[in-house]
């Protein structure tokens, strides 16, 4: 009689702890550079602009035809301007101005443009009126219709808001509405009709909240969208008043003293860029750790 054969356990599983949240996030910024040197570029253009009381060396406005266009150095660290105002504390101030700006026509984009998507994307009988709207809008160059909404406007600081915002948002609508029609037809979107769940409830629970990564995304190009048409109109003189400081204001006067004086148009150019930069960065780094197709932590 043979004795019965030993069971052998199975290997018990083994358990791996879960990462801390400061570890993912180590990994996040090393697989994703764009993310922590986006925001850093960010976060310092932003310490800058709320500081600016406090940084600036001069006055902005205050004219002093004695010292105009004297070069960097000295009391003036970016010179002066043909007016002789300090070219250092005019950039730290229209700092301020185009990140206002920016973020305020991201937010009213975002907002305008998730209500007009998810309307056209979940109800049919809207989406051809809204739709032929936003084709309508989108059929005008966008400066070219900025530049008519100001000229109608007026210049002023909340008109750039408007005009740019009218211009950013059928883009970031159609984008909402081409996710809406696609969720639309998921499972999760027909079982809930099937059990009467209202329609703004299952818009507001169950289509939303799967339409932020790209809302998110898109939301950071519009900012940089923004501060460069802001950039834009005021240049071409269709912005705010030219007696405010500005990125724009500043390389529109520098256009006749680029032999005589380059800083005028260096310093506001530089940080022009380094503020698209760093908003580009960011969204492309962020769109790369939303894409569950790159993810992989």
């Amino acid at each position: 009689m043979t004795s019965p054969s030993p069971v052998v356990a199975a290997p018990a599983e083994v358990i791996r702890p879960r990462p801390s949240v400061l570890n993912r996030l180590k990994r996040t910024a090393s697989r994703y550079k764009g993310v922590p040197i986006g925001g850093t570029l960010l976060l310092f253009l932003v310490i800058v602009a709320l500081a600016a009381p406090v940084i600036a060396t001069h006055d902005p406005q205050a004219l002093n035809p004695s010292g105009r266009l004297q070069p960097p150095g000295g009391a003036y660290v970016f010179g002066t301007d043909n007016f002789g105002r300090d070219v250092f504390s005019r950039v730290v101030w229209g700092a301020r101005l185009s990140l206002e700006i920016g973020f305020l026509v991201a937010v009213c984009t975002v907002i305008a443009g998730t209500v007009i998507g998810l309307a056209a994307g979940y109800f049919r009988r809207l989406d051809t009126v809204l739709m032929r709207i936003m084709d309508s809008m989108m059929a005008f160059p966008g400066i070219v219709l900025a530049i008519g909404l100001m000229a109608a406007l007026g210049p002023s600081k909340y008109n750039v808001v408007l005009a740019l915002t009218v211009v950013d948002t059928p883009r970031l609508a159609r984008l909402v509405r081409s996710v809406v029609l696609t969720l639309r037809e998921m499972q999760f979107v027909e079982a809930a009709v099937a059990l009467g769940v209202s329609n703004l409830r299952i818009v507001g629970v169950h289509i939303l909240p799967n339409c932020l990564s790209p809302i998110i995304v898109q939301g950071t190009f519009v900012f940089a969208s923004a501060v460069l048409g802001e950039a834009s109109l005021s240049f071409l003189g269709a912005g705010t008043p030219p007696y405010i400081p500005s990125w724009g204001n500043m390389l529109a006067e520098a256009r006749g003293y680029l032999r005589e004086a380059p800083w005028m148009m260096l310093f506001p150019g530089l940080a022009l860029t380094l503020a698209v930069l760093a908003l580009n960065l960011l969204g492309d780094g962020i769109r790369d750790l939303l894409d569950p197709r790159l993810r992989n932590l």
